[in-house]
């Protein structure tokens, strides 16, 4: 995934070992080679995203750690002295999967297993999920000022895999990979405060086809303008079983009666994208020019290639505007 500065874009190279690129954006939208290189620190960076101080964080799936990596004076070129940051394994592997900057701090979902042991039982060969202890790590600057270090943590449900994750009206949203569930709780002071448990709802579209094996992908809350006045909530079902006809389906949220006993999650809208596995979707920006009104998505497998959704219903639903075949699958975007 990758990360925009200005004119200036970050990503990753999801491999082993890992690294994170920079690169330019020049007038037309065309990017340069990459101008510099930095190794990620671990394998399989799955995610990058450039910080407000000008640092850009990356986070490795599967070793568990990442970097917090500066930019020198000219922002191209990063600072390789930054050390590696590494998550306590509670139970299973660590796998952060993304980086969320809020206020001081930088939150880490962490799916923390579930880990695959394979035994043999009767000259078979047996899979045995172990789950792990999920959380989201809060990390801070340390006393100096200088590292970046793990202060607390705010626990998820045992096995619910929680993979990405969103901060609006004081409130942390989290999108849970392994039981497709959003979350809604409020947002402990910091390091170690408990997080009240508000409401969880399935994102699973209605009656799927038999063998579908659902996993969610993406979420996204994009601020309220004039021409939508309500926050909606966005998130991506991935089937990696049987595929729908239709493709996977988006899932549209409102976070109603905020700050009262009846606060929750109301389901507004399941919209099929004809897209399997969709794992990269961005709204455009809320600039004057229209952005937001506007959903680009693309999936993980498949042929589907890259769709635009326009936001209809002042957002309760989704209408297909533009599809482009070029390349099969994306995983990211970076609006202009």
């Amino acid at each position: 995934m990758s990360g925009s500065i200005n004119k200036q874009s970050s990503a990753v190279n999801d491999g082993t070992p890992g690294s994170l690129k920079s690169f330019q954006i020049n007038s037309s939208g065309a990017l340069s080679q990459a101008v510099d290189t930095v190794p990620s620190g671990g394998d399989n960076p799955a995610h990058a995203i450039a910080l407000s101080t000008g640092a850009v964080a990356v986070f490795n799936y599967n070793s568990g750690n990442g970097r917090i990596i500066p930019t020198t004076s000219n922002p191209l070129k990063f600072d390789n002295s930054a050390g590696i940051i590494s998550f306590p394994q509670l139970q299973g592997a660590s796998h952060p999967h993304m980086a969320l900057e809020h206020g001081s701090e930088i939150l880490i979902p962490d799916l923390v297993g579930p880990d695959l042991f394979a035994e043999s039982f009767n000259s078979k060969l047996t899979f045995i999920i172990i789950q792990g202890s999920d959380t989201i790590w809060r990390l801070a600057k340390s006393s100096s000022g200088s590292v970046y270090k793990v202060q607390g943590s705010i626990p998820q449900p045992k096995g619910s895999g929680p993979r990405h994750i969103a901060v609006a009206n004081n409130r942390l949203f989290t999108l849970h990979e392994l039981s497709s569930t959003l979350a809604v709780q409020t947002l402990p002071a910091a390091p170690n405060a408990t997080a009240t448990l508000i409401a969880t709802a399935s994102i699973k579209p209605p009656n799927p086809p038999a063998g579908a094996q659902f996993a969610a992908a993406e979420i996204l809350i994009p601020p309220t303008t004039a021409a939508f006045p309500t926050q909606y909530i966005y998130v991506s079902n991935r089937n990696t079983g049987v595929q729908d006809p239709r493709g996977d389906a988006i899932a549209i949220f409102q976070h109603v009666n905020v700050g009262t006993s009846s606060e929750g999650l109301k389901l507004v809208n399941h919209v099929y994208t004809g897209i399997n596995q969709p794992r990269g979707m961005a709204f455009g920006p809320a600039d004057g020019r229209g952005g937001e009104g506007f959903l680009v998505v693309a999936g993980v497998a498949g042929n589907a290639g890259t769709k635009v959704f326009k936001r209809t219903e002042r957002g309760k639903n989704l209408q297909l505007v533009a599809t482009n075949l070029d390349i099969p699958t994306r995983t990211t975007f970076v609006w202009l």
